[in-house]
């Protein structure tokens, strides 16, 4: 067996194969000829791994302190939420295993099956999706709920990893590096919009500018394009009713009391009743029937309120943390494809994480996105974990690869 990585990488070959009649292990300083199928064998990165343990084991104790008292209130079962995320956690963990144990690079046959695949189940969440509070974004099947728009920000982010390192030497012009990039998602966003779901649109076109500038975009082109989106955001936002009243409550929420910023008072009264050190794990008075949506979209608050600014502090840290281990396995990652891989999930963590967070705090208006492997939800704690699954097989590759800067 030979564990050797892409032709041309300054590392060491260890062969375990006979030689002239000997069976001792020989090891060479030259770098290994041209091979067609290419192994990464190294280590995963650990410390990612563990810290996303941590982070889903403290969204399912949250969870369940956000959601007893709805639960029992409406299921007749306060452990109701806490079994089903305990449930998608260990559905996660397997699809992080067998994709930290896959070959990313396999991600490229895959990359237009999944395309595919993810259009059609946005065309049929748009026709004949679940409805919750006015949004049809899930598709039912039985007692599960698929969400599309979850399974579509990670396709994007794989089809622009692989689009964007086969387009590398053409990626600064216009018809070839740019425009086919924001096309695609501008059909995604099209049909999130559709849902409607303007949460998810919006983190899919950060998603495309952040990748095609790490790619090597023109900086113009991409300046362009957010001074095109701009105007279409504002008209998005005036000209439909409940997205104007989200607008208006964001800019004055006091004056919308008891109306369209309900949510958002309450969530940022969380806030404040936890001051420094919190009220305590499991004695958040918000909780109790007040806190609209409280063990999904604002769980934030409630880990505000029961731990407190320095619970805050240490949630955000953690987010930190994976960003930065995401930041470093693409810095090192052993190919193109690989690094825009890394940087693409690495964002969408981030970006979900910062825009959630704001909304529950006021700075943001207010989207449906959930908190990263911390909120309820099925769907996007089962994406999230492949996601880092699919991070961790990228940290193969680059701590095989010296040259990567280890």
């Amino acid at each position: 067996m030979t564990v050797a990585l892409e032709p041309g990488a300054n590392v060491r070959r260890r062969s375990l194969a006979p030689r002239s009649g000997t069976s001792h292990e020989t090891e060479t300083a030259t770098a290994p000829r041209p091979q067609k199928a290419v192994r990464y064998d190294g280590p995963v990165d650990y410390a990612l791994l563990a810290g996303t343990m941590l982070l889903v084991a403290f969204g399912i104790v949250m969870v369940y302190s956000a959601s007893a008292v709805y639960a029992g209130h409406m299921h007749h079962d306060a452990q109701y939420y806490l079994i089903r995320q305990a449930l998608y956690a260990l559905v996660g963990f397997g699809g992080l295993t067998a994709a930290a144990n896959l070959d990313y690079r396999k991600l490229r046959r895959l990359t237009y099956p999944m395309l595919g695949v993810t259009v059609a189940l946005l065309v049929v969440v748009i026709a004949m999706g679940h409805s919750t509070n006015g949004a049809a974004r899930w598709i039912r099947l039985g007692p599960i709920r698929i969400q599309p728009a979850e399974i579509a920000k990670v396709t994007l982010v794989v089809w622009l990893a692989h689009s964007l390192s086969k387009k590398q030497e053409k990626i600064r012009t216009f018809a070839i590096g740019f425009l086919p990039h924001l096309l695609m998602a501008g059909i995604l966003m099209v049909l999130c919009l559709k849902q409607p779901d303007m949460g998810s649109a919006v983190v899919l076109l950060l998603l495309t500018f952040i990748l095609m500038f790490v790619a090597g975009a023109r900086t113009g082109y991409i300046l362009g394009a957010v001074l095109t989106a701009l105007p279409i955001a504002w008209y998005l936002v005036v000209g439909t009713d409940y997205r104007r009243r989200r607008w208006e409550a964001f800019q004055d929420p006091w004056a919308h009391r008891h109306g369209s910023s309900y949510q958002l008072i309450e969530s940022m009264l969380s806030f404040g009743n936890g001051g420094v050190t919190g009220v305590g794990l499991g004695d958040s008075r918000q909780k109790l029937l007040f806190l609209p949506e409280a063990h999904t979209d604002f769980i934030g608050a409630i880990v505000g309120e029961e731990l407190g600014f320095l619970g805050m502090c240490g949630l955000i840290a953690a987010y930190g943390f994976i960003i930065w281990r995401g930041v470093r396995i693409a810095t090192r990652a052993a190919d193109d494809h690989g690094s825009y891989l890394a940087f693409g999930l690495t964002s969408l963590f981030g970006l979900q994480a910062l825009i959630n967070l704001g909304v529950a705090m006021g700075v943001l208006p207010t989207k449906g996105l959930t908190l990263p492997f911390v909120s309820f939800g099925g769907s996007s704690l089962v994406v999230d974990l492949a996601a880092v699954g699919v991070l961790l097989a990228v940290s193969r590759g680059a701590n095989l690869s010296p040259a990567k800067g280890r």
